[in-house]
Formats: C-alpha cells, structure tokens, sequence
C-alpha cells in the first residue's frame, strides 16, 4: 500500500503542475489544443529514448494489447484532456479543479459495481475528509459565476477521467506499465496532433518551447507513468483517493507562482485532504483485491 501510495502522490504532484502550466501556455499566446500536442509529444519522445537505450524489449506489445491501448490514447484520454483544457478558456483554475475533483466519489462507487471492491467504513471517511477538503481548498470556486459551457467541459472531463481509470486497471492489466504508459501517450500524442496545428512547432518561441517541454516532463511523462504504476499496485478507486493531494499541490503552485491568495479555509481544506488521503493506510494490511 505505502509504495502504491508514494507513487499516487508523486504522480497528483506532477498532474497538479498542468492547470499552472497551461495557463502559462495560454498567457504566452498558445493554442489548448496544441499544447496538448507538445505535451504527449514530447513525452512519447522522451520515454522512446529511455526505453531504447534502458530495455528495448518494453516496446515490444502484442496487437490486442496495442487495440487496447489505442483506445485509451486515441478516444479516452484525448475527450478528458481536451475537456479540462477548454473549460480553463472560460472557467477559473479553481472551479474547473473543483468539478474534476469528483471524481474519486465516482471511481469508488464504479469500482464497487464492476470490480468488486469493497466500500468500507475506512473509504467512507476517507472520501469524506477529501471531498469536504477539496470544497475548502476551491471555496472561491462557490462565490463565483460559472459559464455554462465552461461547466459543461469540466463536467465533461470528470465523468470521462473517472471512466478512463477504471479503464486503465481493466484494459491495461499484465501490460508492464512503462510500455503501457508509452502506446497510451503515444496515441494520445497522434490524436491531438490531428486536432491541433502540426506546423506549430517550427512556429514557437523560447518561451513557448519551455512550457511544451515542461509540459511533457511533469504532467506528461512522470505523471502518467506512475499513475499506471500505483493503479497496478493498489487498484483505481485508492489512487484516485490518494492521489487527492493534487488540489493542494496546485493551490501550493499557484500562490507561488501565479500570485494567488491562499486564505484559512484553504489551509483547512488542505489539511482534510492530508488526512483523507493517510486514513486507508492506518490499517496494517493491503487492499481487498479490486480485480
């Protein structure tokens, strides 16, 4: 459980870096969709390079298990990505946040239907304390207008990221995760290359080159690799738990970076979230199987 737990954390901290990354992108003149381009791009080139030279047999993938992957990479993550990025054109970093953070209240309760994992008393409280601390860490997200298609999008990427994990964990098993983060970028990389601009990469300037790398190293590379690690580990319904601490890491981020007040209630609701996220592992014991 600690190692499934580490690996969660790790991957919500470089998952967290995207809303600031993209609203970096957005202020320096560039497109969503294209950042998202640059993103898997530059993060199916960096993991080809450290497989080629590492183990190249981790690129080799049977044609059911490649199906699979294409899938998740073309379809899947292609709707909730572009989802989250639209709804930050025209909501706040905060709400849009706010909405996504649903999603583990619907990956357990999916997880309880189709894969058999058992809710109890422990998850109740944990997904307590975090849903109650993501509603104080985005308290500001409640005092403001919300525009319709904004919300929509948000909606849109909570319901189709809650689906994809639960996908991740049923399609992907007894793929390694390395090679499975790999196929899965990759197509996701092929998909918003077609949505986006090809020629915009001999058209971007330092700045823009910075983010698109940044882009692809944080929430690209790093994240998606160890979020297929942890759900390997643990199962989807507690890496989505865990993997809660996301809110504070870009609450955290955008203090530091973008000039964002942080006020008590959002301390608070950092707190909860800390402790939503300890509760499973006070017992000494792995998981019910969730398979």
């Amino acid at each position: 459980m600690l190692r499934g737990l580490i690996y969660a954390v790790i991957s919500a901290a470089c998952f967290g870096s995207m809303a600031i990354l993209i609203k970096f992108g957005y202020m320096a003149g560039m497109d969503g969709a294209v950042m998202m381009q640059t993103r898997f791009t530059v993060a199916t080139a960096m993991l080809f390079l450290y497989l080629l030279a590492k183990s190249p047999r981790m690129l080799r993938i049977s044609l059911r298990d490649l199906g699979k992957c294409a899938f998740l990479g073309l379809v899947v993550c292609w709707m909730q990505t572009s989802c989250f990025v639209y709804s930050l054109e025209t909501i706040p970093a905060s709400t849009a946040a706010l909405v996504l953070y649903g999603h583990p209240m619907a990956v357990t309760l999916l997880s309880s239907q189709f894969l058999r994992m058992r809710i109890n008393r422990v998850v109740v409280l944990s997904l307590a304390l975090v849903m109650t601390g993501c509603c104080l860490v985005f308290y500001d997200a409640f005092l403001r207008e919300v525009d319709g298609t904004g919300l929509a999008y948000a909606l849109g990427a909570m319901a189709t990221f809650s689906v994809y994990v639960i996908l991740i964990q049923v399609l992907l098993k007894g793929i390694k995760p390395l090679t499975a983060t790999f196929y899965v970028i990759g197509f996701a990389a092929v998909s918003f290359t077609l949505s986006g601009d090809i020629h915009a990469w001999g058209s971007m300037n330092l700045e823009q080159a910075g983010i698109s790398l940044a882009l692809g190293l944080f929430p690209g590379l790093l994240a998606a690799t160890l979020q297929y690690t942890a759900i390997e580990r643990v199962g989807s319904a507690y890496v989505c738990i865990f993997s809660s601490v996301e809110p504070v890491i870009t609450l955290a981020a955008a203090a530091v970076f973008l000039g964002e007040p942080v006020v008590q209630l959002q301390i608070w609701g950092a707190v909860l979230i800390v402790l939503g996220i300890v509760a499973p592992n006070l017992r000494h014991r792995e998981p019910a199987a969730t398979n």
